[in-house]
């Protein structure tokens, strides 16, 4: 799950408590506060689901989608992203099923017309969600697109923008839509207005996550050596500041916490899987590689409200996961079983 959801989330309880206190608006529903954790599912069952977590009590609601809409998720879920007051599960098998976020009761979905979504993001009332498209003979995806739904509620696409292959994270400023293209190296901005590409920028290693640090906006991209950190001008939508350090075997999964140090799992993969978290600032002379380390590591994400880091452990897949909470001087506050595949958080 992507750290700017973490932002989007903090405001919305911000304005969620204020407009109580005013009387004018809801008061807050069971799952605006709290923390959503994505469980994947496994391949071939389509079993992703969203667990919540009461972090002041240790209560822990299971398959809460399923439970709140008497019907099952039934898709591997990819991402959850909360913008304009709804919460968006992507699923890589090829849906969007979208949520009001105080009851998860659903609001619409995007179904059909859809291969492999990885992302989204909302701009100018309508949504943008990364397709890898379908895979050819060779298990490549010489067809990945950006699709665009006109209504926020979701509905039909209305038109595929083709991108560079594999296009993963998205990021909405103003009228434009920042995308990752992991494979190739290259950011393309779309005009959220004519929906059409503007501008191609290209960048090291393969992009994977946008994040907003100290008013800039920033991608994070990696290979197998090295981490890349890039900022962008949004006024002429060109390159800003760059950073790169060695490191060997990250994935593209990270966090950030409230100091802008950046929480990095790595994994030299099959068939020790070797697994670790580094953490790196972008400000600071801080590089601590192997701040913690296991095996299974999965998923990670950082409450900014408690100042905590969650890992998740994939189990390999065979039966469930779990989360495991540290707090920031390393030291394990709590671990907990989960479901099937856990690799995302979002913080409310």
């Amino acid at each position: 799950m992507n750290y700017k959801n973490q932002l989007g989330a903090l405001a919305l309880i911000f304005l969620l408590f204020s407009c109580e206190e005013s009387g004018s608006e809801r008061p807050l529903g069971v799952y605006d506060t709290g923390v959503l954790i994505m469980n994947e599912g496994a391949f071939g069952t389509n079993d992703g689901e969203v667990f919540h977590l009461d972090p002041a009590t240790g209560e822990m609601k299971e398959n809460i989608f399923e439970a709140e809409n008497n019907r099952p998720f039934a898709g591997l879920l990819e991402d959850i992203v909360i913008e304009e007051d709804r919460v968006y599960l992507v699923a890589n098998t090829g849906k969007v099923e979208i949520v009001n976020p105080g009851d998860f009761k659903s609001i619409g979905a995007v179904i059909g017309d859809l291969d492999q979504p990885r992302s989204l993001a909302t701009s100018r009332g309508k949504l943008f969600i990364s397709d890898y498209g379908p895979y050819d003979a060779d298990y490549n995806t010489p067809d990945s697109y950006v699709a665009v739904v006109s209504s926020l509620d979701g509905g039909v696409v209305k038109k595929k923008i083709e991108v560079s292959n594999k296009p993963e994270d998205l990021f909405a400023v103003g009228k434009y839509v920042f995308v990752a293209g992991s494979e190739e190296g290259k950011i393309e901005i779309i005009d959220a207005e004519t929906e059409t590409i503007t501008k191609t920028i290209e960048v090291s290693g393969k992009p994977a996550q946008f994040f907003e640090a100290r008013g800039d906006l920033w991608v994070y991209s990696y290979d197998a050596n090295m981490i890349y950190f890039q900022s962008f001008h949004l006024d002429n939508l060109t390159k800003q500041n760059s950073q790169e350090m060695p490191l060997a075997n990250a994935t593209s999964r990270i966090a950030l916490d409230e100091e802008d140090r950046i929480y990095i799992l790595t994994s030299s993969g099959w068939p020790d899987y070797s697994d670790g978290i580094t953490i790196f600032s972008l400000f600071e002379s801080i590089f601590i590689p192997d701040w913690k380390t296991g095996s299974g590591f999965y998923g990670i994400g950082y409450d900014l409200q408690r100042e905590e880091i969650y890992v998740t452990n994939s189990n390999g897949f065979q039966g469930n996961g779990s989360v495991t909470v540290y707090s920031k001087d390393g030291t394990e506050v709590t671990n907990m079983e989960v479901g099937r595949g856990p690799s995302g958080f979002l913080f409310r």
